[in-house]
């Protein structure tokens, strides 16, 4: 009879994984998306272009033509450029690539949680550091790790999921310099901070930048891209899969690149309401918000988040509750919405704190 549990890896086995939640009719402020839709002239030119693909092919190998156009507006070589089906594969084909003499994958906590995921499904060692007081990197402990083989990936979310700030550029650029592997810098909320380390790739060689399409209001092409290293990227390009990017994905990708223009406009409007939203926390008893650069804010409560939640939930409004002591204990993340659902939420909030004292 066949024992399942020795048949699968332990690391997998012991593990619960990443389960994305499912809402229905709920206002959804928990999962970083943009709470824009495209304009209707917007959307029927784009259901005309999509109407010309040939269903019946394969997608474009290598997606050239999307590539191009990303290497332009970036201004780097179409070499330095790989895709991906949404930056998880991305960080699951670093993480299968980067396993020769130099191994293992270091990542600050708190951060993005699927850095860890795959990378323990992929077989790497992983070991994790504390931010410091401030949420910012705690240089000196991250350096302690660093060994002759160990590691060959860091991640660093820049800004910082779910924490919302910046890591301090001298720190990263000290890990680029002394780290015996990669470092990859995740910008997936880079245009809500306007800042970039991209012009660093040209200066080191083990440097990548890692991007999506996800937050900008294209979450669901599944769209992510790297940028970095020609050597490294023809490398992981042996990893990935032939026709990783359907076709669909891809021409909308393209459209996006063709009017970045208004999705441009979106970011500014998300920027404005992330300091309308912050200033709605702050007058909320016991509710403490972090200052943020990307399109979500970090807050904790005076309360027990577990209940807040659910009570957010009851009302219609889904956030993101990350109640884990002994740092992040009564802490939740709520995405910037539009005008409407923000207030939406602050009243919901105000509502629970009010009528159950939390």
């Amino acid at each position: 009879m066949m024992i399942l549990k020795d048949l699968v890896a332990d690391a997998i086995y012991q593990q619960n994984g990443y389960k994305a939640p499912v809402h229905s009719g709920a206002i959804k402020m928990d999962a970083n998306e943009n709470p824009f839709g495209l304009q209707q002239p917007l959307k029927r030119k784009l259901m005309e272009e999509l109407k010309n693909i040939e269903l019946n092919r394969y997608p474009e190998a290598g997606n050239p033509e999307l590539r191009a156009k990303l290497a332009n507006y970036y201004d780097v070589n179409q070499d330095r450029i790989m895709l991906g089906n949404g930056s998880d594969e991305l960080i699951q084909i670093l993480c299968l690539t980067m396993k020769g003499k130099v191994s293992g994958v270091l990542v600050p906590c708190p951060t993005f949680v699927m850095y860890k995921i795959i990378a323990v499904n992929a077989g790497q060692k992983v070991a994790e550091v504390p931010l410091d007081e401030n949420f910012d990197l705690n240089l000196d402990a991250m350096l302690g790790k660093f060994g002759a083989d160990f590691p060959s990936l860091i991640f660093l979310s820049y800004p910082n999921s779910p924490t919302g700030n910046l890591f301090d550029r001298d720190k990263i650029e000290t890990l680029i310099k002394k780290a015996p592997g990669l470092v990859i810098v995740d910008e997936a909320y880079g245009a809500f901070s306007g800042q970039t380390l991209l012009d660093l790739t040209e200066k080191y060689d083990n440097l990548l930048i890692l991007k999506t399409l996800s937050k900008l209001g294209m979450a669901s092409i599944r769209l992510g891209f790297i940028l970095g290293n020609p050597e490294v990227v023809a490398e992981l390009n042996k990893v990935r899969l032939p026709y990783n990017i359907n076709s669909l994905s891809q021409q909308t990708a393209i459209f996006f690149l063709n009017n970045i223009d208004e999705f441009d406009r979106q970011v500014d409007d998300i920027v404005q309401r992330r300091e309308e939203l912050f200033i709605g926390l702050k007058k909320i008893a016991g509710i403490s918000p972090y200052p943020s650069r990307a399109n979500f804010i970090y807050f904790s409560c005076n309360f027990d988040s577990d209940r807040i939640y659910e009570s957010l939930a009851a009302q219609g409004v889904m956030v993101k509750n990350l109640n884990q002591p002994p740092r992040m204990t009564n802490c939740m993340r709520v995405t910037v919405g539009n005008h409407h659902e923000n207030e939406t939420f602050l009243k919901a909030l105000q509502k629970v704190i009010s009528e159950q004292g939390a």
